[in-house]
């Protein structure tokens, strides 16, 4: 049953569920009781508090609290100039603006600080080997108007989303909102046999005593080591390098800023992505030293070396790297003016003419008709956005269950709390929402049929749910990270002839596009990515060992695509 179609159903319902009372002997200390107590003000737990808040029946049965030790009040009232932009920025999927959409949310957005992806290209670093996903080629999905429908997904700024969700909490009485306030402990209640429930003491010295307590509290989850869940990963020797873009618009002939591209290098992905005409957003996964490097350089020189890595040669970028590398590690600093010199020694070695897309410092080209490469590379970098250089390092996490149990039960974990992602795919908030939207889903059905919102029973469709399409969407991402960090010729070869064959099979492109929820393809479409790159990479570590022809390498995961694609 979809989300909207459970929103008319339990809105329109005789509920027998009403709000029993939650005082209990405890101590002299006064202790607040709620139904629902949300740990963590970031853009998941906002979303959950907010989803809740969304349906009648919730806002007249549930009490919720919301703890967050920042100040959510700067959020509310946070703004930037038009043409200035924040660092953290998030890809919105089709799925995830609806379920904003259909709890009110997304109308508040500043949709003046959106921009739709209507296209992506991603290629290989080393051979070149390229793909295209245009949005014209998804199929329309029901839920959006027709030009929502023709994008991809939709960028924002954190910062921008996070304060549509307090503005519309603020119209909601019945969530409580305790900012600037820390998690102290959480302890279980010494009651009914050891089986109380979780007691959550803050830094203002306040105890809250929660049905449900819910663990949107990032990474280093305080809800999960209170629950005792475990949970596996480990750090990919990676960081992210993050800066706001300034940029020449495009030209007439050329079409808006609507195109993200991504470049595959062994060191990781360098991704840009477009936030207006003149304004993109970089994330670039490289290795910790080189990050380190890029972010104590002059912000010109980083402006330079990201038009280089989307345009020369793997060979002649990683050269430059090792010119900042080794610059850094003497303490010394490498000049605008000594890379822009290396560069353009760089491209005339290439044989890269003035009149390309592909030349940056040497570029010759007027406001004229663009060559014809124009659209392979992102426009040229002019200067980065002062405060917004930033690094953080990455990581792949997934807890070993989303329910606490025995002495942590009435627990339950969304968003990081539950699973950290390689941001590469663009998908580490979208698996929040989902989480979001199918935790609401089992909390308002609870309500619905008279159930105890914090029992097992009554989260565990929860927990069936987004587990497994959480695992499948962060193993393809993980495959994807190690696939293109390899150089080995058999593997590169491999993988080049996998890209450029999907790259003509317009109906695979169009199921891997398809968002990770518009109606209920969600699962099915993750499937198809997910155990398609499962195969690929099955037939490379035959291929490897082996040592046989690498066409049968990729053949195994198309032919897996195709028929899974046949299936839906």
């Amino acid at each position: 049953m979809t989300f909207g179609a459970i929103r008319k159903s339990v809105s329109t319902a005789v509920l027998s569920y009403r709000k029993q009372p939650c005082r209990r002997g405890f101590s002299a200390q006064a202790v607040r009781d709620f139904d629902v107590i949300i740990v963590g003000g970031g853009p998941v737990g906002l979303a959950l508090a907010s989803g809740l808040g969304s349906y009648t029946t919730a806002r007249e049965s549930l009490k919720v609290a919301l703890v967050e030790a920042g100040d959510l009040s700067r959020t509310r009232d946070w703004t930037l100039p038009p043409d200035s932009y924040s660092n953290r920025v998030s890809s919105i999927t089709n799925s995830s603006r609806a379920f904003l959409k259909d709890i009110g949310v997304w109308e508040l957005v500043d949709q003046s600080r959106t921009c739709p992806v209507k296209e992506m290209q991603v290629w290989d670093g080393l051979s070149g080997a390229r793909i295209t996903f245009d949005a014209a080629n998804l199929p329309s999905s029901g839920v959006l108007n027709a030009a929502e429908s023709s994008e991809m997904a939709r960028l924002t700024e954190n910062l921008n989303l996070q304060r549509a969700l307090l503005r519309h909490l603020e119209s909601i009485r019945s969530i409580e909102l305790l900012q600037k306030t820390r998690v102290e402990s959480i302890q279980r209640e010494d009651r009914d046999g050891g089986h109380g429930w979780p007691l959550v003491h803050l830094s203002d010295g306040t105890t809250l005593r929660a049905r449900l307590l819910v663990g949107a509290d990032g990474f280093n989850s305080p809800v999960r080591a209170y629950a005792g869940i475990h949970s596996y990963g480990w750090s990919y020797d990676v960081r992210a390098v993050v800066a706001t873009l300034n940029h020449s618009p495009r030209g007439a002939f050329q079409g808006p800023n609507h195109t993200a591209y991504q470049r595959f290098l062994p060191t990781g992905p360098i991704a840009f992505l477009p936030l207006s005409p003149t304004v993109s957003s970089l994330v670039w996964s490289t290795k910790s030293a080189l990050a380190e490097a890029l972010c104590r350089a002059e912000p010109a020189v980083l402006a330079h070396m990201v038009n280089a890595a989307f345009r020369l040669p793997e060979v002649s970028v990683r050269y430059l790297h090792n010119l900042i590398l080794d610059a850094h590690s003497t303490g010394a600093s490498i000049s605008s003016e000594d890379i822009c010199n290396e560069i353009a020694f760089r491209e005339k070695s290439h044989n890269i003419p003035g009149y390309s897309a592909y030349s940056s410092v040497s570029s010759m080209l007027s406001a004229g008709v663009p060559p014809n490469d124009a659209m392979a590379v992102p426009p040229l970098v002019t200067s980065i956005q002062l405060g917004t250089i930033a690094s953080f390092p990455l990581k792949f996490n997934h807890a070993e269950s989303y329910l606490g149990e025995g002495a942590g039960n009435r627990t339950v974990l969304i968003g990081d709390a539950a699973h950290t992602i390689h941001p590469l795919a663009g998908q580490g908030l979208n698996l929040g929402f989902g989480d979001v939207r199918s935790l609401v889903q089992c909390i308002v059905q609870s309500v619905a049929h008279g159930g105890d919102i914090g029992s097992y029973t009554s989260l565990r469709p929860y927990a069936a749910e987004r587990y497994f399409a959480n695992h499948k969407v962060m193993s393809a991402v993980d495959k994807l990270h190690k696939l293109y960090s390899s150089t080995w010729d058999p593997v590169v070869l491999a993988r080049s002839i996998g890209l450029e064959v999907i790259n003509e099979l317009d109906s695979v492109k169009a199921a891997l596009m398809m968002d990770a929820g518009a109606g209920n393809r969600e699962r099915s479409q993750w499937d198809l990515l997910a155990d398609g790159i499962k195969g690929v990479s099955n037939g490379l570590s035959t291929a490897k060992m082996l040592g046989q022809g690498m066409g049968v390498v990729f053949n195994s995961g198309i032919n897996e695509i195709t028929r899974r694609l046949s299936q839906h």
